[in-house]
């Protein structure tokens, strides 16, 4: 049996993509600029000893398998093109033929963690959520400044328009969260998973706030803390290497959690908002940004590869889990936005620095890291555009005994657009 044979019974004769394998097998469109190639026996051991996307991630992260051209063509062109899942009865036929060497395991890549059951400590305890944020965040500051680029900014921005760049999408989304929270000179700003600082040096300066971030990031705070310095803000912004449960403070007038959500579990929500509500004072808000199912009768957990490569423990709940949670834990829920297109559009942007980077990235993490993210990326793009990953916006309130909320009757956080047409009479 040729490589070849399976290709063309997984795809369509219409796919766009190329294929070529190492026993000389050749499939696909011959002026195909995107090229799936199979290099070495290797990656049909990784593809049969762990079905799915785990052996397929294995396979290309250790250069087994490859795609010459872009990734984000392959995948697209693949999934637009696929045809019925094989029967089991045709599986085991291409084992035979390929030999039961297919079966013998080759090493797990090092960069791999193990699955959840066999890590150690308690799942969401503070000790090992720290050990699970250290191993995203804390790979290399660098790496991230080529991906994110010169905002820091690792989370969904807002695009006013299909051709704003990058660094003004994210300004966008930082300042749509402080006009959200409706800050005010003077007020007390907590920033849950404060990242790199943006948020907390942005309200500082442009809203005359005192704002207090805290990450499990050890290499987030020591970037954020010069960042602070450089831009003059000591006193006015702080960034903490401190888990938010351990924030001995009270009475902040807003609440900000970007991104911090996926890495709680929904075991964990109740506590979670409970916390965070008693640390905000009556008629205080909360901007909670967070990446969701699409329902909420999806699994929660991340599949494989994400949970091993990228985010350990993490996990995604639909968005009515998040309101119920929010409303059974101390907030009213205001107002909700989904940006899953913003989402898509930003990763496309980040996949465009990480190649633009290449090199620099793969200096600092090692090329099977730095081909992991790739794939991380590429993959999560294809699911905001398709729906199966959304990411949204909730504002809350804590309102006070009476039951006063202080919102405005009318959300008054956009920004002024251009002056309407005039209406006649009848309409």
């Amino acid at each position: 049996m040729r490589l070849s044979d399976i290709f063309e019974r997984l795809v369509d004769r219409d796919v766009p993509v190329g294929f070529r394998a190492y026993d000389g097998s050749g499939a696909g469109p011959a002026d195909a600029e995107t090229v799936v190639e199979v290099r070495s026996p290797q990656a049909l051991r990784y593809i049969a000893t762990a079905p799915g996307e785990l052996g397929l991630a294995r396979a290309y992260i250790t250069g087994a398998a490859d795609v010459h051209g872009d990734l984000y063509t392959a995948v697209t062109g693949l999934l637009a093109h696929r045809r019925d899942i094989p029967q089991p009865t045709e599986w085991l036929q291409w084992l035979r033929e390929l030999g039961l060497s297919t079966l013998r395991r080759p090493p797990v890549p090092p960069e791999e963690l193990p699955p959840p059951w066999r890590r150690k400590l308690r799942k969401h305890s503070k000790a090992r959520d720290a050990e699970s944020i250290a191993h995203h965040y804390d790979i290399s500051n660098r790496f991230y400044e080529l991906v994110l680029g010169p905002s820091m900014t690792y989370s969904c921005a807002v695009f006013p328009t299909d051709d704003s760049s990058l660094e003004t999408a994210q300004a966008e989304k930082i300042d749509l969260i402080c006009r959200k929270l409706d800050l005010r000179p003077g007020q007390r700003l907590l920033d849950v998973g404060a990242g790199w600082g943006a948020l907390v040096r942005h309200a500082a300066e442009h809203y005359g706030v005192h704002a207090l971030g805290v990450t499990l990031s050890a290499q987030q705070v020591a970037w954020a803390q010069r960042a602070i310095v450089d831009a003059g803000l000591e006193g006015r912004a702080e960034v903490r290497h401190l888990d938010y449960r351990d924030v001995h403070e009270t009475g902040f007038d807003a609440i900000s959690s970007v991104g911090t959500m996926e890495h709680i579990g929904k075991a964990e929500l109740g506590g979670h908002f409970e916390i965070l509500a008693g640390k905000l004072r009556p008629e205080g808000r909360i901007l909670n940004h967070t990446i969701t199912r699409p329902s909420n009768r999806e699994r929660t957990r991340p599949g494989p590869f994400i949970d091993r490569y990228i985010f350990p423990d993490g996990e995604l709940e639909g968005s009515g889990t998040v309101v119920g949670a929010m409303h059974d834990h101390g907030f009213e829920v205001r107002h909700s936005e989904n940006l899953r297109e913003h989402y898509a559009m930003t990763l496309r942007e980040w996949g465009r620095n990480l190649e633009r980077g290449w090199d620099g990235a793969v200096a600092e993490v090692g090329e099977r890291r730095a081909r992991a993210w790739r794939l991380y990326m590429t993959l999560s793009r294809v699911a905001f555009e398709t729906g199966r990953t959304q990411i949204h916006q909730f504002l809350g309130v804590k309102p006070d005994r009476q039951g006063r909320s202080g919102m405005p009757l009318r959300p008054a956080w956009e920004r002024p657009a251009e002056a309407p047409a005039e209406v006649g009479a009848h309409a």
